[in-house]
Order: structure tokens, then C-alpha cells, then sequence
């Protein structure tokens, strides 16, 4: 690990990283390098164990790079300084049925910075299995109904796609991608845990890295 993060070009990536998920091209215009400089060092984390890659949700020829949760724990340090600031974060999903509005109550909890969610195609309501899993684990979650983006987003909102088909179809205006499995349709409240549990990792290592704009 020690080796793998001795090269600046891939503490540049894993940095990178640390806000959320990027596909290899994604990655490539964010660090600017070169696609085959680009592969070779992801080759080298992903053997190390620090990233790893799995298929879109939605555009199945995509993939995404991902640091593996936990992997530089050990390597971890006091939080440094805020690095952006926002007058507001912006979760986005397809329907703004569960993992947006988990997002945004997560972040609630976590940050002083305004939180809200949204939708590219919102559903009707509330998944009920985003309602049952936020009770199993104590965490508020207004019963706003399901809302589209474009009645949402303000100017200075810092967007974070929570769903792939999402951040997809809204190309370049996301600031942050987290690639979060959709447990709707498996209607398994494990799924729903498992998808609470990835997004309060991911709101706990984004929170000390944002402030609010002033």
C-alpha cells in the first residue's frame, strides 16, 4: 500500500477519489492524464487493494472506480481543512424515492451545511423500505414527497448523484458521484441496509471535507 502511494500521480487519483466515484474517462479529464498513464497507475491501486471497479446500474458498457471502503483507515490522520464549500448539498437519484432522501437526512445529522433531494424522475412517494430502514436505524426522515430536480436546484447547491442512471443523464452537473446499488427493486430490507450503511460512510468522509459558503 505504502509502495502503491509513494507515486504523487496515484496519491493524486486516490484523492481524487475521496469524494465520491468516477468512470475511467471521468477520471482521466479530473486528473488530466493520459487514458494509458491513466490505466497503468489504477492497475497498480486496484493490485494494492486501494480501488476497485464494478458496472454501472445504468449505461452497462460504463464502469466505475471506487476507493475500497476502509482501505487508507490505517493510513488516515486528523482531518485536514475543508476543502469546497456549498450553500447547500444536492442529493439526486432517479426517483427520489430512497437513496437521495436517506442521503439527505444522513447529511443532516452530520453536517451544519443544508442538505436536500431530488429527482431526474421522481416517483409518486416514499419507498417504503427507505421509511422502515430509517427506523430500524433511528434516523429522521421527513416524509417530504418525491420532487424533480428542476424544482429543487438553487444556485451554489453542490450535487452528489446517488444513483448511476442519474448521474448519467445529468453528464457534467454533478460534482460528486457515489455509486450506491438501487434496493428498491430487490424489496429486501437488507438491501436498504446495505445502501444506509455505504451512504453514511460516504456522508462521513464528505461532511469534514465541505464547509458552508458564506
Amino acid at each position: 500500500m505504502h509502495a502503491a502511494l509513494a507515486d504523487p500521480a496515484r496519491l493524486r487519483i486516490t484523492d481524487t477519489l475521496a469524494d465520491g466515484d468516477a468512470s475511467p474517462s471521468e477520471l482521466a479529464a479530473l486528473v488530466t492524464m493520459p487514458s494509458n498513464l491513466l490505466a497503468h497507475h489504477l492497475r497498480v491501486l486496484q493490485e494494492s487493494g486501494l480501488v476497485s471497479r464494478h458496472r454501472s446500474e445504468g449505461d452497462k458498457r460504463r464502469t466505475y472506480l471506487r476507493l475500497v471502503p476502509g482501505a487508507l483507515d490505517v493510513l488516515a490522520g486528523a482531518p485536514g481543512p475543508p476543502g469546497r464549500a456549498a450553500t447547500r448539498v444536492l442529493f439526486v437519484c432517479t426517483a427520489n424515492s430512497a437513496r437521495s432522501h436517506l442521503a439527505a437526512a444522513l447529511w443532516r445529522r452530520a453536517s451544519a451545511v443544508p442538505a436536500a433531494s431530488a429527482g431526474t424522475h421522481p416517483a409518486e412517494s416514499i419507498d417504503p423500505g427507505a421509511i422502515d430502514a430509517a427506523r430500524r436505524h433511528e434516523l429522521p426522515l421527513p416524509r417530504q414527497r418525491p420532487r424533480h430536480l428542476t424544482d429543487v436546484r438553487r444556485d451554489g447547491d453542490l450535487i452528489v448523484t446517488v444513483c448511476d442512471l442519474a448521474h448519467e443523464e445529468l453528464g457534467g452537473l454533478a460534482a460528486v458521484h457515489w455509486s450506491v446499488r438501487d434496493p428498491v427493486p430487490g424489496r429486501d430490507p437488507a438491501g436498504f441496509d446495505a445502501a444506509l450503511a455505504e451512504l453514511a460512510a460516504r456522508v462521513g468522509r464528505l461532511a469534514p471535507r465541505l464547509s458552508a459558503a458564506s
